[in-house]
């Protein structure tokens, strides 16, 4: 069930014609110009964000057409009015994230291949129970030097080296846990940044206790926050559907708002070694909670979908 994240969004919007191997330039702001502090409340309000989680979700699994009426209602439901749903499907379409399909004199909708191949990397991400990376497989340690003259590439650098879940050490050098080193290598290829940096395997041996160094390379008290707070929002969702919950409209509802608010996580938080991370931390307890709304309402929220698409395709 593919979701897009909010980082595999802003690709889309900044390089519309990028391959479907992936996009090769991308102007994205950092992690702390992006992050806001009531994650659900402000994807829900982001219709174009929301309209590609609806594809991802439910849209290609249901045949991969919506008409734009479907796309109307379902969108209605999130608490997003007609008329920003319209201007954000004209801006997809302009960008070459939707193509226009007419069936039986009705307008509608599909996705890109670009599109699409970017979904199926938002599920590798997304749905994924990562357990926390083995501390003696050490790091991998990005080291990289851009001239002033490619400025815009330094900064794509270091926006997509934050969202893969790197931490800072100083300026020109990221780290991160060794398991994300071919995925790094990968992506450095895929933005033809790699003839800038040079990666390496290490371990840390000094100065300073490990944990209190990785204390610095991340914003882990932020991250805890906002795991907290996803936590005290969305346990009260599960508590409910425990005891009964609500329709498959109430569902869909729940689940795309539990994805939106859950969807950033996967690219902030690296998965460090638990020995590192402070006590208490919610990352885990997060995707449990995570997890369990996905099984119970995932499907339901698709024969809600399903039924709005079967009524518009009266």
């Amino acid at each position: 069930m593919a979701m897009f994240s909010p980082i595999e969004y802003e690709m889309l919007q900044t390089n519309p014609s990028a391959a479907p191997s992936g996009p090769s330039q991308a102007v994205l702001q950092t992690r702390e110009q992006e992050r806001p502090r009531k994650e659900t409340c402000v994807a829900l309000s982001q219709p174009r964000l929301m309209i590609l989680n609806i594809y991802g979700a439910y849209g290609r699994r249901l045949g991969g057409w919506i008409s734009v009426a479907a796309l109307v209602e379902l969108l209605g439901e999130l608490g997003i009015d007609e008329r920003a749903v319209r201007a954000a499907v004209s801006r997809m379409k302009r960008r070459e994230i939707l193509v226009s399909k007419r069936r039986d004199r009705r307008f509608g909708y599909t996705l890109t291949g670009q599109a699409e191949a970017i979904l199926d990397e938002g599920d590798r991400r997304l749905f994924a129970r990562r357990e926390p990376a083995v501390l003696d497989d050490g790091w991998v340690v990005v080291v990289f030097s851009v001239p002033e003259s490619e400025r815009r590439k330094r900064h794509l650098l270091r926006s997509r080296l934050a969202w893969e879940g790197f931490g800072n050490v100083s300026a020109g050098v990221w780290i991160a846990p060794w398991r994300l080193a071919e995925e790094a290598r990968t992506l450095l290829v895929q933005l033809d940044l790699d003839g800038y940096v040079d990666l390496f395997h290490a371990h840390h041996e000094g100065f300073g206790a490990t944990p209190e160094k990785v204390g610095r390379w991340w914003d882990l008290g932020r991250l805890g926050a906002e795991y907290a707070q996803f936590i005290e929002e969305q346990s009260s969702v599960l508590e409910r559907w425990r005891v009964g919950g609500g329709d498959d409209r109430v569902a869909f509802i729940d689940y795309l708002s539990a994805v939106a608010a859950w969807q950033r996580f996967p690219y902030l938080d690296p998965g460090l070694p638990a020995e590192l991370l402070p006590t208490p931390w919610e990352g885990q307890r997060a995707a449990q909670v995570f997890f369990e709304l996905g099984e119970m309402l995932a499907d339901r929220g698709e024969r809600h979908a399903a039924a709005v698409l079967r009524g518009h395709d009266a």
